[in-house]
């Protein structure tokens, strides 16, 4: 499985923002650079949840699982 890319900036108000680039949409503000990153890889799970549980694939962990044939 590969790793995900996480960018990391600070706005000119003083929050953090994290996005997921590797997954569209996947952006989130928080208070602290640790509280945006956590954020980020929680919602970055929660969207691949809805998505393999939409029967949507998902390419980058399609290799994640070993199942015997």
């Amino acid at each position: 499985m590969s790793k995900w890319n996480v960018d990391i900036d600070r706005e000119t108000d003083g929050r953090w923002i994290a996005d997921v680039t590797d997954i569209p949409g996947c952006m989130v503000y928080g208070t602290t650079r640790e509280e945006a990153i956590r954020k980020a890889e929680v919602l970055a799970l929660r969207v691949i949840a809805d998505r393999l549980d939409a029967g949507e694939t998902v390419p980058f962990i399609d290799d994640a699982f070993l199942v015997p044939a």
